[in-house]
C-alpha cells in the first residue's frame, strides 16, 4: 500500500506454523496507522526547515517558486527568468534582479525598497500600488509596465531607464521627470 508516494506499507510477518492465526485485521490497521504518524511526522519535520521562499515547488504558470505574499528580503534573483512570475504582496526589500528577464511579472502592491532592478527586462510588468522607493532602475526596461494607483519611486535611481509606453499619473510623470538625466518627454 502506498504511503504519500514515496514509503511503502510492508505486509505482516507470515504465521508460524502451529501458532494460532493472528489477528490481521488489527495488525495491519496498527501497521498502517504507525507509517501514517511516521509520514506525517516526517512532512512535519521537513515543514519546519523549509525556507519559506520555496514553501511550494510545483510548477503553474509563475514557475517553480511560490513568491506570492512572501518575504524574500534580500533574496538573489540576479539574472533568472521569471516571466510572469508572481511577486503580488510580497516583500521585496534589498531584493537582487540584476539582470533579470521579468517580463510580464507582477509585483502588484510589493514593496521593492532598495531592490536591484538594473539592466532587468520589465516589459509589461505590473507595478501598481508597488514601492520602489530607492530602488536601482539604472538601464532597466519598463516599457508598457503598469504603475497605476501609488507607485512610489521616491529616491529611485532610473539612470537609462525606459519608461516608453508607460501610463504615469501626472505627479509620478513629474517626479521621473525631475530625477531624468535624459529625455522625457510627455
Amino acid at each position: 500500500m502506498d504511503i504519500l508516494g514515496a514509503l511503502r506499507l510492508a505486509p505482516s510477518p507470515p504465521a508460524l506454523a502451529g501458532a494460532a492465526p493472528p489477528a490481521t485485521p488489527a495488525r495491519s490497521s496498527v501497521h498502517f496507522h504507525l507509517a501514517n504518524a511516521g509520514a506525517a511526522a516526517l512532512v512535519a519535520a521537513s515543514l519546519l526547515v523549509a525556507d519559506p521562499s520555496l514553501a511550494f515547488i510545483g510548477g503553474g504558470p509563475y514557475g517553480k517558486q511560490v513568491t506570492r505574499g512572501q518575504d524574500l528580503t534580500g533574496k538573489d534573483f540576479s539574472g533568472q527568468t521569471l516571466v510572469k512570475q508572481d511577486f503580488k504582496t510580497s516583500i521585496l526589500r534589498q531584493a537582487n534582479f540584476k539582470g533579470a528577464n521579468l517580463l510580464g511579472a507582477s509585483f502588484f502592491d510589493a514593496d521593492l525598497t532598495s531592490a536591484d532592478l538594473s539592466d532587468a527586462d520589465l516589459r509589461g510588468t505590473d507595478f501598481s500600488l508597488a514601492n520602489l522607493s530607492k530602488a536601482n532602475l539604472t538601464n532597466a526596461n519598463l516599457e508598457g509596465a503598469l504603475v497605476t494607483g501609488n507607485t512610489s519611486f521616491k529616491g529611485a535611481n532610473i539612470t537609462g531607464a525606459d519608461f516608453t509606453d508607460v501610463p504615469l499619473r501626472d505627479d509620478q510623470r513629474e517626479y521621473l521627470c525631475k530625477i531624468a538625466d535624459g529625455l522625457c518627454a510627455y
